[in-house]
């Protein structure tokens, strides 16, 4: 682990004098991608330096102990120190999610259950926009089509993430393990009998790609315009702004209509479609890989039904690893840690538990 531990502290001198030269920031994506990447192998530096200078300090309390017994209780304490960063630094060598620093694209879309499905998934937008104020992250509605009664039957939505995390962690880190299907179990407002209900709506959540990430060839894009629309289909505006792109090879389609201008639509689209194409680019790649890789991504897979959101008990539950509370209220108001955090160890445990080791990043 150390001889590992040596070669990211070398890697992250080399950047920080990289990054200190002037001619580097000439290319801004270049110094994006490489302030990136010192970010995240910062806290395992720091990490790795206090683990070194904590060695040097009991070595020499336990030499100064052979003289005077007083410095005895002091390398005890260093040595409880040092075991503790041994730990830390165990888990952040953990094989790290190249994504985790990326911005997201997240889309929901009314599911099962008609209007209140619909007014389900608006639900569900507020609760990830409500989460995003608390983390500090910036948002951006892309894309809606609202329903009469003032549900989405789909959104889409750029988050953005402070570029001043000390550990290098984008809105990826925490927002991957939404994507799925969720569940809901309420009476709806349109139901007079007091009858519960289950509906569903859909999550998807993709990395937002970096243009030098996903390159798009104009030739492979069909390009349609035409007049936004608002709740039952009638027209809000009197130009042909609203702006629908295909991407020939894959199939892909995009639309954007929330900009009144279509170049602003027009770039929306390209930024949704890249972040599809990038999370197609990587769902065939772990189609491709072993069994054991795969499981390591099952938490983000998109198909199976992963929450349940039961309103008369106010109960939230998470099926992929068994989490169970009674603070739904404060969940759908955008209290989402807890299950996000039993997720994510829920993760970290798995891929400590297989031994990991390869050619994966370093957890930042």
């Amino acid at each position: 682990m150390f001889e590992r531990l040596a070669d990211v502290a070398s890697e992250h001198a080399a950047l920080e004098r990289e990054l200190s030269g002037a001619d580097v920031h000439a290319d801004p994506e270049r110094a994006r991608a490489l302030g990136r990447r010192y970010g995240e192998l910062s806290s395992v530096v720091h990490a790795y330096q206090e683990w070194q200078q904590t060695c040097a300090d009991e070595a020499t309390a336990l030499e100064f102990a052979g003289e005077d017994s007083s410095f005895a209780a002091e390398a005890e304490q260093f040595g409880r120190r040092r075991a503790a960063l041994e730990e830390q630094l165990q888990q952040l060598l953990v094989p790290r999610d190249a994504n985790d620093a990326k911005d997201v694209i997240l889309e929901v879309k009314a599911g099962e259950g008609g209007d209140e499905s619909a007014l389900f998934a608006g639900d569900l937008l507020r609760m990830y926009l409500r989460y995003a104020e608390r983390q500090g992250w910036k948002t951006e509605v892309l894309d809606a089509t609202v329903t009469g009664l003032g549900g989405y039957k789909d959104v889409t939505v750029a988050v953005k993430a402070n570029r001043r995390d000390p550990a290098g962690q984008g809105a990826w880190a925490r927002l991957k393990y939404e994507g799925g299907v969720h569940r809901v179990q309420r009476v709806p407002v349109t139901e007079s009998q007091g009858r519960v209900h289950t509906s569903a709506a859909g999550v998807l959540v993709m990395p937002e790609a970096d243009p030098v990430e996903v390159t798009i060839e104009p030739n492979d894009l069909r390009v349609d315009v035409f007049r936004s629309s608002g709740p039952g289909g009638q027209s809000v505006n009197t130009t042909d702004s609203a702006v629908r792109i295909t991407h020939l090879p894959t199939g892909i389609v995009v639309s954007c209509q929330n900009e009144k201008s279509q170049l602003q639509n027009k770039e929306q689209a390209l930024r949704v479609l890249r972040a599809r194409l990038l999370a197609q680019a990587e769902a065939d790649a772990d189609a491709k890989a072993s069994a054991e890789r795969r499981s390591q991504v099952r938490t983000v897979d998109r198909s199976e039904r992963v929450r349940t959101y039961n309103f008369p008990e106010n109960r939230i539950s998470d099926h992929r690893v068994g989490y169970r509370a009674y603070n739904l209220d404060r969940v759908i108001d955008g209290d989402l840690d807890g299950v996000i955090d039993a997720l994510a160890a829920a993760d970290l445990a798995a891929k400590l538990d297989s031994g990991i080791s390869g050619d994966d990043e370093p957890a930042a």
